[in-house]
């Protein structure tokens, strides 16, 4: 950390909107990743908020569904230049990241059949199912304390896995049955993993831990309704528009309505909704096929920006299949389409934060997990076993469960989650080393 005594002048706009536009484009690595980046320039090099009051905002983003890094950015740059700069911190974000999607999303959609992709995503696709593994064992080792909260998690697998109940149904039951708990056991559903900062001394920043709340950051009832029925405008006038345009029954308009379900449902982090999105997208729309939808995660997590931002390339594949405008618009179907994915998903996470930051900022105690939280987390680790146990039967029995075992496949997921257990390595260099692995493979039996 930066030890210059002088505190930091605070940044200007400009400066601010080149900070979060370069923020955009290299936040890779996933939540975590993102959450470091962020500490380490906004706290220790640009000092433009104090540890103690960058943890308090991201206690907070933890406890919301949608994306909690871009929560964060938004957050934060609402704190310094109210609702300009949350939204452009949390729109910057995003953008890049839909940019990169839509174009790779039409490269997959257009040359996918090409020897060199289809082989790069062979040997990607085993990659992807030990990815979804892993994050199911990063997350349970830590929200899985007790007894009662694995139980939880074995039931939530049971019954989205062999009963097919709908992943919001089991979010309420989870939150149910550990707000119960918290009541009955409050021991057994204690919740770690709040963020704290220690009291070692540090070297001044902008907004410090002492820095009164700025005006336009304190509660006001009157103001939080305005930025709330703005919030639903937005949302009722573009989903009405949409369904003026096409019609109930219109994809854009299923789209539309569906993300906003995903985006509420959220909790534990984008691995958490993806079985939810798998169940709509695939299963009960057909907007994409199960291998679309592996692929698909791959591209999510080769790009900057949040996880969830998959949704966008579930858009653009459901847009160019349906050929919303005829087959000789596809990449406008399919770029709309992400459009509207991504539009629907990211507004409740803009409203979470200007509606919902000065009732944050009214107290800078730590915001920790409720009883009804540590609940729905221990079920997000059995549907995200769930949901590697459905890629990994699409990936190895490419043909389905009575056809061929592809043993190929199998040996790359299990050099990958070896990789990725045994040894740390990140996300990103092992999908590339699958697929490069697959793309030699490819040729070789050529």
């Amino acid at each position: 950390m930066n030890s210059d005594p002088a505190k930091p002048r605070a940044p200007t706009r400009g400066e601010a909107f080149r900070y979060w536009w370069k923020l955009g484009w290299i936040s890779f690595g996933g939540p975590a990743g993102q959450i470091a980046i962020m500490h380490r320039e906004l706290v220790g090099q640009k000092r433009w908020i104090s540890e103690a009051r960058f943890l308090h905002a991201l206690n907070y983003c933890m406890l919301l569904p949608g994306p909690e890094a871009q929560q964060l950015a938004t957050y934060i740059g609402w704190l310094m230049h109210r609702t300009w700069g949350g939204i452009v911190a949390g729109a910057l974000f995003v953008l890049p990241s839909l940019a990169v999607l839509i174009a790779l999303s039409w490269i997959y959609m257009a040359y996918g059949e090409l020897p060199a992709v289809a082989g790069a995503l062979y040997g990607v696709k085993p990659a992807v199912t030990a990815i979804v593994l892993h994050a199911a064992w990063r997350i349970g080792s830590r929200a899985l304390k007790s007894p009662p909260l694995w139980a939880i998690a074995a039931a939530a697998f049971v019954a989205i896995y062999a009963l097919h109940v709908p992943f919001p149904a089991i979010v309420l039951a989870a939150g149910l049955i550990g707000a119960l708990g918290g009541k009955l056991a409050p021991k057994q559903f204690a919740a770690g993993g709040a963020h704290s900062a220690d009291a070692a001394p540090h070297a001044p920043a902008v907004i410090d831990d002492d820095t009164p709340t700025p005006v336009h950051a304190r509660f006001r009832a009157s103001h939080q309704i305005a930025i709330a029925v703005v919030g639903l405008l937005l949302w009722s006038a573009s989903l009405g528009a949409l369904v003026y345009a096409f019609g109930s029954d219109g994809a854009l308009s299923q789209m539309g309505w569906f993300f906003t379900k995903a985006a509420l449902v959220t909790f534990g982090g984008a691995y958490a909704v993806l079985p939810y999105v798998v169940q709509g997208a695939v299963e009960t729309f057909g907007w994409l096929t199960p291998p679309q939808m592996i692929d698909g995660l791959a591209l999510g997590e080769t790009t900057p920006g949040p996880l969830i931002m998959v949704v966008a390339f579930v858009g653009f594949v459901g847009g160019w299949t349906k050929q919303l405008f005829g087959p000789e618009h596809l990449f406008l179907a399919g770029a709309l389409a992400a459009s509207v994915a991504t539009w629907f998903t990211f507004l409740p996470s803009f409203l979470f934060i200007l509606a919902g930051g000065p009732l944050v900022e009214s107290t800078h105690g730590q915001i920790g997990f409720t009883a009804p939280l540590t609940g729905i987390t221990a079920a997000v680790v059995g549907v995200i076993v769930n949901l590697a146990v459905f890629f990994a039967v699409h990936v190895l029995w490419p043909a389905g469960i009575d056809g061929r075992f592809d043993v190929v496949s199998a040996l790359i997921g299990v050099a990958a989650a070896i990789a990725l257990f045994r040894y740390k390595v990140g996300v990103i260099p092992v999908i590339l080393a699958c697929a490069a692995l697959g793309l030699v493979l490819t040729f070789a039996a050529q």
